[in-house]
Protein backbone atom coordinates (compact mmCIF):
# COMPACT_ATOMS: atom_id res chain seq x y z
CA UNK A 1 0.00 0.00 0.00
CA UNK A 2 1.38 3.40 -1.01
CA UNK A 3 2.02 5.83 1.86
CA UNK A 4 -0.01 9.06 1.69
CA UNK A 5 1.76 12.09 0.29
CA UNK A 6 3.27 14.54 2.73
CA UNK A 7 1.19 17.72 2.90
CA UNK A 8 3.01 21.04 2.93
CA UNK A 9 0.68 23.98 3.62
CA UNK A 10 1.95 27.52 3.00
CA UNK A 11 -0.10 30.34 4.51
CA UNK A 12 0.38 33.65 2.71
CA UNK A 13 0.71 34.36 -1.00
CA UNK A 14 2.99 37.36 -0.84
CA UNK A 15 6.30 37.43 -2.70
CA UNK A 16 8.00 34.89 -0.43
CA UNK A 17 5.02 32.55 0.03
CA UNK A 18 4.25 32.38 -3.69
CA UNK A 19 7.91 31.85 -4.60
CA UNK A 20 8.12 29.01 -2.05
CA UNK A 21 4.95 27.35 -3.37
CA UNK A 22 6.28 27.60 -6.92
CA UNK A 23 9.68 26.16 -5.99
CA UNK A 24 8.21 23.27 -3.99
CA UNK A 25 5.64 22.66 -6.72
CA UNK A 26 8.40 22.02 -9.25
CA UNK A 27 10.73 20.15 -6.87
CA UNK A 28 8.13 18.00 -5.08
CA UNK A 29 4.63 18.42 -6.50
CA UNK A 30 5.68 17.79 -10.09
CA UNK A 31 7.32 14.51 -9.07
CA UNK A 32 4.41 13.51 -6.84
CA UNK A 33 6.65 13.54 -3.77
CA UNK A 34 4.45 15.89 -1.73
CA UNK A 35 1.17 17.78 -1.93
CA UNK A 36 1.73 21.55 -1.85
CA UNK A 37 -1.15 23.81 -0.80
CA UNK A 38 -1.02 27.62 -0.80
CA UNK A 39 -3.57 29.54 1.30
CA UNK A 40 -4.33 33.24 0.90
CA UNK A 41 -7.28 35.51 1.70
CA UNK A 42 -7.00 37.16 -1.72
CA UNK A 43 -7.47 35.54 -5.10
CA UNK A 44 -4.55 37.27 -6.77
CA UNK A 45 -0.97 38.28 -6.10
CA UNK A 46 0.61 41.69 -6.60
CA UNK A 47 4.20 42.47 -5.61
CA UNK A 48 3.81 44.61 -2.49
CA UNK A 49 6.50 47.20 -3.36
CA UNK A 50 4.28 48.17 -6.32
CA UNK A 51 1.26 49.16 -4.21
CA UNK A 52 2.18 52.85 -4.14
CA UNK A 53 2.03 52.80 -7.96
CA UNK A 54 -1.42 51.19 -7.84
CA UNK A 55 -2.49 53.89 -5.37
CA UNK A 56 -1.59 56.71 -7.76
CA UNK A 57 -2.69 54.90 -10.91
CA UNK A 58 0.79 54.46 -12.41
CA UNK A 59 0.13 50.72 -12.35
CA UNK A 60 -3.10 48.89 -13.17
CA UNK A 61 -3.57 46.04 -10.70
CA UNK A 62 -6.09 44.45 -13.04
CA UNK A 63 -3.33 44.00 -15.63
CA UNK A 64 -0.34 43.20 -13.43
CA UNK A 65 -1.95 41.03 -10.73
CA UNK A 66 -1.35 37.28 -10.92
CA UNK A 67 -4.19 34.81 -10.35
CA UNK A 68 -3.25 32.32 -7.63
CA UNK A 69 -5.48 29.63 -9.08
CA UNK A 70 -4.13 29.95 -12.61
CA UNK A 71 -0.53 30.04 -11.40
CA UNK A 72 -1.08 27.01 -9.15
CA UNK A 73 -2.52 24.93 -11.99
CA UNK A 74 0.63 25.50 -14.07
CA UNK A 75 3.13 25.00 -11.25
CA UNK A 76 2.07 21.75 -9.57
CA UNK A 77 0.50 23.06 -6.36
CA UNK A 78 -3.02 23.72 -5.10
CA UNK A 79 -4.59 27.01 -4.04
CA UNK A 80 -7.14 27.49 -1.25
CA UNK A 81 -8.88 30.85 -0.94
CA UNK A 82 -9.44 31.75 2.71
CA UNK A 83 -8.16 33.23 5.97
CA UNK A 84 -6.60 31.17 8.75
CA UNK A 85 -8.43 31.53 12.07
CA UNK A 86 -6.89 28.69 14.07
CA UNK A 87 -3.92 26.31 14.18
CA UNK A 88 -4.07 22.97 16.00
CA UNK A 89 -0.53 21.69 16.45
CA UNK A 90 -1.57 18.38 18.04
CA UNK A 91 -3.95 17.43 15.23
CA UNK A 92 -1.75 19.19 12.63
CA UNK A 93 -4.64 21.12 11.15
CA UNK A 94 -5.50 24.70 10.32
CA UNK A 95 -9.01 26.16 10.13
CA UNK A 96 -10.02 28.52 7.32
CA UNK A 97 -12.84 30.98 7.91
CA UNK A 98 -16.01 30.78 5.83
CA UNK A 99 -16.22 32.91 2.69
CA UNK A 100 -19.20 35.20 2.05
CA UNK A 101 -20.04 37.57 -0.79
CA UNK A 102 -20.67 41.30 -0.48
CA UNK A 103 -24.30 40.71 0.45
CA UNK A 104 -23.36 38.27 3.19
CA UNK A 105 -24.40 35.11 1.37
CA UNK A 106 -22.31 32.05 2.23
CA UNK A 107 -19.99 30.97 -0.58
CA UNK A 108 -17.70 28.45 1.12
CA UNK A 109 -18.21 26.97 4.58
CA UNK A 110 -15.50 26.89 7.24
CA UNK A 111 -12.83 24.33 6.29
CA UNK A 112 -10.10 22.33 7.97
CA UNK A 113 -6.83 21.49 6.22
CA UNK A 114 -4.36 18.88 7.41
CA UNK A 115 -0.60 19.41 7.22
CA UNK A 116 2.66 17.61 7.87
CA UNK A 117 4.71 20.77 7.41
CA UNK A 118 3.23 24.23 7.90
CA UNK A 119 4.84 27.43 6.65
CA UNK A 120 3.68 30.84 7.83
CA UNK A 121 4.53 33.53 5.26
CA UNK A 122 1.80 36.05 6.00
CA UNK A 123 3.90 39.17 5.60
CA UNK A 124 2.97 42.22 7.63
CA UNK A 125 0.36 44.92 8.10
CA UNK A 126 0.74 48.58 9.00
CA UNK A 127 1.26 49.33 12.69
CA UNK A 128 -0.78 52.32 13.86
CA UNK A 129 0.64 51.98 17.41
CA UNK A 130 -2.95 52.37 18.69
CA UNK A 131 -2.91 56.04 17.71
CA UNK A 132 -6.49 57.37 18.16
CA UNK A 133 -8.44 57.98 14.97
CA UNK A 134 -5.94 56.41 12.57
CA UNK A 135 -8.02 53.35 11.65
CA UNK A 136 -11.09 55.50 11.05
CA UNK A 137 -9.47 58.31 9.07
CA UNK A 138 -6.31 56.99 7.39
CA UNK A 139 -5.75 54.55 4.56
CA UNK A 140 -3.16 51.78 4.90
CA UNK A 141 -1.35 50.43 1.84
CA UNK A 142 -1.21 46.76 2.81
CA UNK A 143 -3.22 45.36 -0.10
CA UNK A 144 -4.33 46.09 -3.64
CA UNK A 145 -7.85 46.79 -2.34
CA UNK A 146 -6.57 49.52 -0.04
CA UNK A 147 -4.41 50.97 -2.82
CA UNK A 148 -7.46 51.07 -5.12
CA UNK A 149 -9.43 52.87 -2.40
CA UNK A 150 -6.72 55.52 -2.16
CA UNK A 151 -6.65 55.83 -5.95
CA UNK A 152 -10.39 56.50 -6.19
CA UNK A 153 -10.34 59.08 -3.40
CA UNK A 154 -7.31 60.76 -4.98
CA UNK A 155 -9.06 61.00 -8.36
CA UNK A 156 -12.17 62.42 -6.71
CA UNK A 157 -10.14 65.15 -4.99
CA UNK A 158 -8.27 66.04 -8.18
CA UNK A 159 -11.47 66.09 -10.25
CA UNK A 160 -13.24 68.35 -7.76
CA UNK A 161 -10.31 70.73 -7.71
CA UNK A 162 -9.88 70.83 -11.49
CA UNK A 163 -13.59 71.15 -12.31
CA UNK A 164 -14.28 74.05 -9.94
CA UNK A 165 -12.99 77.36 -11.36
CA UNK A 166 -13.66 79.09 -8.02
CA UNK A 167 -11.55 76.60 -6.10
CA UNK A 168 -8.38 78.44 -5.15
CA UNK A 169 -7.40 76.06 -2.35
CA UNK A 170 -5.03 73.14 -2.46
CA UNK A 171 -5.40 69.38 -2.45
CA UNK A 172 -3.86 68.40 0.89
CA UNK A 173 -2.50 64.86 1.19
CA UNK A 174 -0.60 63.73 4.30
CA UNK A 175 1.57 60.61 4.49
CA UNK A 176 2.78 59.33 7.85
CA UNK A 177 5.99 57.33 7.65
CA UNK A 178 9.25 58.30 5.98
CA UNK A 179 10.22 54.80 4.88
CA UNK A 180 10.34 53.61 1.28
CA UNK A 181 6.54 53.49 0.88
CA UNK A 182 5.98 57.03 2.13
CA UNK A 183 8.87 58.49 0.12
CA UNK A 184 7.94 56.73 -3.12
CA UNK A 185 4.24 57.60 -2.77
CA UNK A 186 5.11 61.29 -2.24
CA UNK A 187 6.97 61.39 -5.54
CA UNK A 188 4.34 59.33 -7.40
CA UNK A 189 1.64 61.83 -6.42
CA UNK A 190 3.46 64.64 -8.18
CA UNK A 191 3.96 62.42 -11.22
CA UNK A 192 0.21 61.69 -11.17
CA UNK A 193 -0.56 65.41 -11.26
CA UNK A 194 1.74 65.86 -14.26
CA UNK A 195 0.04 63.02 -16.12
CA UNK A 196 -3.49 64.18 -15.24
CA UNK A 197 -2.75 67.63 -16.69
CA UNK A 198 -1.94 65.88 -19.98
CA UNK A 199 -5.38 64.24 -19.89
CA UNK A 200 -7.36 67.44 -19.32
CA UNK A 201 -7.06 68.41 -15.63
CA UNK A 202 -5.81 71.88 -16.65
CA UNK A 203 -6.31 73.58 -13.28
CA UNK A 204 -4.40 70.84 -11.48
CA UNK A 205 -0.76 71.83 -11.00
CA UNK A 206 2.09 70.89 -8.70
CA UNK A 207 1.41 74.15 -6.86
CA UNK A 208 -2.15 72.96 -6.22
CA UNK A 209 -0.90 69.75 -4.62
CA UNK A 210 0.25 69.98 -1.00
CA UNK A 211 1.92 66.73 0.09
CA UNK A 212 3.16 66.46 3.69
CA UNK A 213 5.49 63.56 4.50
CA UNK A 214 5.59 63.08 8.26
CA UNK A 215 8.35 61.14 10.02
CA UNK A 216 8.77 60.73 13.78
CA UNK A 217 12.53 60.08 13.50
CA UNK A 218 15.36 62.43 12.73
CA UNK A 219 15.41 61.65 8.99
CA UNK A 220 13.48 59.90 6.26
CA UNK A 221 14.65 56.50 4.98
CA UNK A 222 16.31 55.64 8.30
CA UNK A 223 17.29 52.16 7.07
CA UNK A 224 19.48 53.67 4.32
CA UNK A 225 22.80 55.54 4.66
CA UNK A 226 22.45 59.17 5.68
CA UNK A 227 23.75 60.54 2.38
CA UNK A 228 21.00 58.70 0.50
CA UNK A 229 18.40 59.92 2.98
CA UNK A 230 19.61 63.51 2.47
CA UNK A 231 19.60 63.15 -1.31
CA UNK A 232 16.04 61.80 -1.25
CA UNK A 233 14.91 64.67 0.97
CA UNK A 234 16.47 67.20 -1.39
CA UNK A 235 14.71 65.64 -4.39
CA UNK A 236 11.33 65.60 -2.62
CA UNK A 237 11.75 69.21 -1.54
CA UNK A 238 12.43 70.20 -5.15
CA UNK A 239 9.15 68.56 -6.14
CA UNK A 240 7.32 70.56 -3.49
CA UNK A 241 6.85 67.86 -0.85
CA UNK A 242 6.82 69.23 2.70
CA UNK A 243 9.08 66.86 4.66
CA UNK A 244 8.41 67.02 8.41
CA UNK A 245 10.87 65.04 10.53
CA UNK A 246 10.87 64.63 14.33
CA UNK A 247 7.11 65.06 14.17
CA UNK A 248 5.04 62.72 16.33
CA UNK A 249 1.37 62.15 15.45
CA UNK A 250 -0.88 61.80 18.50
CA UNK A 251 -4.27 61.44 16.79
CA UNK A 252 -6.12 61.74 13.51
CA UNK A 253 -9.58 63.07 12.72
CA UNK A 254 -11.57 64.26 9.71
CA UNK A 255 -9.59 67.52 9.61
CA UNK A 256 -6.14 65.94 9.51
CA UNK A 257 -3.30 64.88 11.75
CA UNK A 258 -2.61 66.28 15.21
CA UNK A 259 1.01 66.46 16.34
CA UNK A 260 2.58 66.16 19.78
CA UNK A 261 3.46 69.86 19.56
CA UNK A 262 -0.23 70.73 19.29
CA UNK A 263 -0.20 71.56 15.58
CA UNK A 264 -2.69 70.37 12.95
CA UNK A 265 -1.52 69.05 9.59
CA UNK A 266 -4.62 69.63 7.47
CA UNK A 267 -5.37 66.85 5.04
CA UNK A 268 -8.15 65.81 2.66
CA UNK A 269 -6.57 62.36 2.29
CA UNK A 270 -4.29 60.59 4.76
CA UNK A 271 -2.05 57.54 4.44
CA UNK A 272 -0.48 55.69 7.37
CA UNK A 273 2.77 53.94 6.42
CA UNK A 274 4.68 54.15 9.72
CA UNK A 275 5.88 50.82 11.05
CA UNK A 276 4.79 47.24 10.57
CA UNK A 277 3.52 44.31 12.59
CA UNK A 278 2.42 40.76 11.90
CA UNK A 279 -1.38 40.28 11.78
CA UNK A 280 -3.00 40.55 15.21
CA UNK A 281 -4.48 37.03 15.12
CA UNK A 282 -0.94 35.62 15.22
CA UNK A 283 -0.29 36.86 18.74
CA UNK A 284 0.62 33.67 20.66
CA UNK A 285 -1.34 31.58 18.15
CA UNK A 286 -1.30 27.83 18.93
CA UNK A 287 1.06 28.47 21.83
CA UNK A 288 3.89 29.49 19.49
CA UNK A 289 6.40 32.08 20.67
CA UNK A 290 5.72 35.59 19.35
CA UNK A 291 7.22 39.02 20.02
CA UNK A 292 5.61 42.39 20.76
CA UNK A 293 4.68 42.97 17.09
CA UNK A 294 3.15 39.49 16.72
CA UNK A 295 6.04 38.00 14.73
CA UNK A 296 6.72 34.29 15.19
CA UNK A 297 10.12 33.79 16.79
CA UNK A 298 12.16 31.33 14.73
CA UNK A 299 15.45 29.46 14.94
CA UNK A 300 18.21 30.19 12.39
CA UNK A 301 16.77 27.23 10.41
CA UNK A 302 13.52 29.27 10.15
CA UNK A 303 11.67 26.66 12.21
CA UNK A 304 9.53 28.11 14.99
CA UNK A 305 11.07 27.80 18.44
CA UNK A 306 8.31 25.55 19.79
CA UNK A 307 7.48 23.36 16.79
CA UNK A 308 10.04 22.00 14.33
CA UNK A 309 7.29 21.21 11.81
CA UNK A 310 6.20 24.83 11.54
CA UNK A 311 8.39 27.24 9.56
CA UNK A 312 7.99 31.01 9.32
CA UNK A 313 9.80 33.62 7.26
CA UNK A 314 9.49 37.12 5.86
CA UNK A 315 7.91 40.02 7.70
CA UNK A 316 5.87 37.73 9.99
CA UNK A 317 8.99 36.09 11.45
CA UNK A 318 11.63 37.30 13.91
CA UNK A 319 14.84 35.60 12.80
CA UNK A 320 18.02 36.33 14.80
CA UNK A 321 21.28 37.27 13.12
CA UNK A 322 24.62 35.82 14.31
CA UNK A 323 26.03 39.33 14.77
CA UNK A 324 23.01 40.39 16.84
CA UNK A 325 19.62 41.86 16.04
CA UNK A 326 17.11 40.41 13.60
CA UNK A 327 16.72 40.05 9.84
CA UNK A 328 15.14 43.31 8.53
CA UNK A 329 11.63 43.16 7.01
CA UNK A 330 12.65 43.64 3.39
CA UNK A 331 11.57 42.11 0.12
CA UNK A 332 15.06 40.80 -0.60
CA UNK A 333 15.09 39.01 2.76
CA UNK A 334 11.76 37.30 1.97
CA UNK A 335 13.09 36.25 -1.44
CA UNK A 336 16.24 34.73 0.06
CA UNK A 337 14.26 33.05 2.84
CA UNK A 338 11.77 31.49 0.41
CA UNK A 339 14.46 29.70 -1.57
CA UNK A 340 16.25 28.71 1.66
CA UNK A 341 13.06 27.35 3.26
CA UNK A 342 12.38 25.17 0.20
CA UNK A 343 15.78 23.52 0.61
CA UNK A 344 15.38 23.04 4.38
CA UNK A 345 11.93 21.47 3.99
CA UNK A 346 13.33 19.01 1.44
CA UNK A 347 16.25 18.25 3.77
CA UNK A 348 13.84 17.63 6.65
CA UNK A 349 11.79 15.24 4.52
CA UNK A 350 14.95 13.29 3.68
CA UNK A 351 16.14 13.20 7.29
CA UNK A 352 19.15 15.39 6.58
CA UNK A 353 20.45 18.17 8.88
CA UNK A 354 18.97 21.61 8.29
CA UNK A 355 21.13 24.65 7.54
CA UNK A 356 21.07 28.05 9.23
CA UNK A 357 19.90 31.04 7.23
CA UNK A 358 22.45 33.76 6.44
CA UNK A 359 21.04 37.05 5.18
CA UNK A 360 23.00 38.76 2.41
CA UNK A 361 22.20 42.45 2.15
CA UNK A 362 22.30 43.47 -1.51
CA UNK A 363 21.64 47.12 -0.73
CA UNK A 364 18.54 49.30 -0.81
CA UNK A 365 16.98 51.45 -3.51
CA UNK A 366 14.14 53.94 -3.59
CA UNK A 367 12.37 55.16 -6.73
CA UNK A 368 11.11 58.75 -6.86
CA UNK A 369 8.74 57.97 -9.73
CA UNK A 370 9.99 59.21 -13.10
CA UNK A 371 12.18 61.86 -11.49
CA UNK A 372 15.09 59.77 -10.21
CA UNK A 373 16.07 56.55 -8.44
CA UNK A 374 18.75 56.37 -5.79
CA UNK A 375 20.17 54.04 -3.19
CA UNK A 376 23.13 51.81 -2.41
CA UNK A 377 24.14 48.45 -3.82
CA UNK A 378 26.18 45.89 -1.94
CA UNK A 379 27.65 42.49 -2.56
CA UNK A 380 31.14 41.46 -3.61
CA UNK A 381 32.29 45.00 -4.32
CA UNK A 382 35.95 45.79 -3.57
CA UNK A 383 35.04 49.31 -2.44
CA UNK A 384 32.17 48.26 -0.20
CA UNK A 385 28.64 49.72 -0.49
CA UNK A 386 28.29 52.00 -3.51
CA UNK A 387 25.78 54.81 -3.89
CA UNK A 388 23.98 54.80 -7.23
CA UNK A 389 21.57 57.27 -8.79
CA UNK A 390 19.68 57.85 -12.00
CA UNK A 391 19.40 55.30 -14.82
CA UNK A 392 21.76 52.75 -13.29
CA UNK A 393 19.85 52.84 -10.02
CA UNK A 394 16.56 52.50 -11.91
CA UNK A 395 17.89 49.49 -13.79
CA UNK A 396 18.89 47.78 -10.54
CA UNK A 397 15.55 48.76 -8.94
CA UNK A 398 13.58 47.22 -11.81
CA UNK A 399 15.75 44.09 -11.71
CA UNK A 400 14.42 43.27 -8.21
CA UNK A 401 10.92 42.84 -9.63
CA UNK A 402 12.25 40.93 -12.64
CA UNK A 403 14.07 38.57 -10.28
CA UNK A 404 10.76 37.90 -8.53
CA UNK A 405 9.09 37.24 -11.88
CA UNK A 406 11.88 34.89 -12.99
CA UNK A 407 11.44 32.86 -9.81
CA UNK A 408 7.72 32.52 -10.58
CA UNK A 409 7.73 32.17 -14.37
CA UNK A 410 11.24 31.46 -15.62
CA UNK A 411 13.27 33.58 -18.03
CA UNK A 412 11.25 33.07 -21.21
CA UNK A 413 7.87 34.07 -19.80
CA UNK A 414 9.43 36.95 -17.87
CA UNK A 415 10.90 38.20 -21.14
CA UNK A 416 7.46 38.03 -22.75
CA UNK A 417 5.95 39.89 -19.78
CA UNK A 418 8.56 42.63 -20.20
CA UNK A 419 7.70 42.84 -23.91
CA UNK A 420 3.95 43.08 -23.25
CA UNK A 421 4.61 45.67 -20.55
CA UNK A 422 6.55 47.78 -23.03
CA UNK A 423 3.71 47.53 -25.55
CA UNK A 424 1.16 48.50 -22.89
CA UNK A 425 3.15 51.63 -22.08
CA UNK A 426 2.70 52.66 -25.71
CA UNK A 427 -0.95 51.78 -26.28
CA UNK A 428 -2.42 52.40 -22.81
CA UNK A 429 -2.71 55.67 -20.84
CA UNK A 430 0.26 56.37 -18.58
CA UNK A 431 -2.13 56.71 -15.67
CA UNK A 432 -5.20 54.69 -14.70
CA UNK A 433 -8.06 57.18 -14.98
CA UNK A 434 -10.93 55.18 -13.49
Amino acid sequence: MTAPLKKIVIVGGGAGGLELATQLGHKLGRRNKAQIILVDRSQSHLWKPLLHEVATGSLDAGVDALSFMAHASKNYFEFQHGSVIDINRDAKTIVLAELRDESGELLVAERTLCWDTLVMALGSTSNDFNTPGVKENCIFLDSAEQAKRFHQQMLNLFLRHSANPQNLGKVNIAIVGGGATGVELSAELHNAVKELRRYGYKRLTNEALNVSLVEAGERILPALPERISSAARDELTKLGVKVLTQTMITRADERGLHTKDGNLISADLMVWAAGIKAPDFMREIAGLETNRINQLVVEPTLQTTRDANIFAFGDCAACPRPEGGFIPPRGQAAHQMALFTANNIIAQMKGRPLKSFVYRDRGSLVSLSGYTTLGSIMGHLPVGPMMVEGRLARLVYDSLYRMHQVTLHGYVKTGLLMLSGGINRIIRPHLKLH
